[in-house]
């Protein structure tokens, strides 16, 4: 599955080499159009490196939508209706975050981002006309679970779940590591991380998430703060590198699938701290399309759930808004 990050969040104590005093061990590989970089204790000096590849595979075959022979591409294309484990836990998630974002997440937002030129198709000429048009099949109502079976109420609807999958691969590799019975792990794939347990050195994992920089596309370059985190999972979702400029206006790749069209408000990005890291992913794309206000409004009313918020002031500074929670572990750099 093919997800540009948008926020990506850095792995600031990874290394690529083991420390075998301590028994971490370290992987990382290439997944979902991104990389992956798992670190991990294990007193037996187990490398899982095949077993993990094969399971992102496997996801990969579920719920990609650039894979043209995944599961659900032949359901956006009307050939299947059976779905498989892996599309119920998102699609039971997306539903869950659908309701309570008041529509503001929504998978069904396929063919507006794909009109956009943002996702597995190729970009149309918008037009209001064009986009009032796109929206007669979209919206979560329009598709609905029965049993095993996805049913669409008009076939041109399509799904694009690339802003919570990415962090569900992150809660099953992390799964499996549990299975193993691994006590302290890093798990991160394209910028989604979750983490139990502690680092090498024995304290909480310290994630960098970046400054919100337009074309800042080198992780770690530019860090707008440091986030303490152990036994919670985070997701990033921004605007600042997936977008394009047209007679001198720029699109973002956030699409509100209320009105049809690209986000215009002060919020950069948005990172989401949860238990799970599909949670994580659905709100920090949710909160993205809603804006500062209503996005902080909504976080905190839901429970186990914190988030920082960057966006710019009225002079155009970067500025931070977060959940009390997030003060005593957040460190912002100037």
């Amino acid at each position: 599955m093919r997800k540009l990050i948008t926020a990506i969040v850095l792995i600031l104590l990874f290394s690529c080499s083991q420390k075998s005093e301590s028994n971490y061990i370290s992987i990382g590989g290439f997944t979902q159009g991104t990389t992956f970089n798992i670190t991990y204790e294990n007193l037996d000096s187990v490398v899982y490196q095949n077993e993990i590849e094969i399971l992102l595979a496997e996801f990969d075959t579920s719920l990609s939508t650039y894979n043209p022979l995944s599961l659900i591409t032949k359901i956006n294309n009307n050939e299947i209706t059976t779905t498989d484990y892996f599309f119920r836990k998102v699609f039971e998630k997306a539903e869950e975050v659908y309701e309570s974002s008041n529509g503001s997440f929504d998978i069904t937002v396929a063919p507006l981002v794909n009109a956009w030129g943002f996702g597995f198709k190729n970009k149309e000429e918008i037009t209001n006309a064009k986009i009032d048009s796109i929206l007669e099949f979209v919206g979560f109502q329009k598709i609905y679970l029965k049993d095993s079976s996805i049913i669409k109420s008009d076939p041109r609807l399509m799904l694009d779940v690339n802003a919570i999958a990415q962090g569900y691969s992150v809660d099953v590799i992390a799964d499996f590591l549990k299975e193993q019975g691994i006590q302290n792990y890093l798990v991160e794939i394209g910028g989604e991380v979750k983490t139990k347990g502690y680092n090498k050195k024995g304290n909480e994992w310290r994630i960098g998430i970046d400054k919100p920089i337009d074309n800042n596309n080198i992780p770690g370059e530019n860090l707008q703060a440091i986030v303490k985190l152990s036994n919670k999972s985070l997701a990033t979702s921004g605007n600042y590198r997936k977008f394009y400029e047209r007679d001198g206006i720029k699109y973002s790749h956030t699409i509100d699938p209320k009105t049809g069209y690209p986000v215009t408000h002060s919020l950069l990005s948005a990172t989401v701290i949860a238990n799970d890291c599909m949670t994580a992913d659905a709100y920090a794309t949710a909160f993205m399309v809603m804006g500062l206000e209503e996005a902080y409004k909504l976080v905190e009313s839901l429970p186990d759930i914190d988030a920082i918020f960057i966006y710019n002031n009225d002079s155009g500074d970067f500025k931070l808004k977060y959940t009390d929670n997030m003060h005593p572990i957040t460190e912002e750099i100037k």
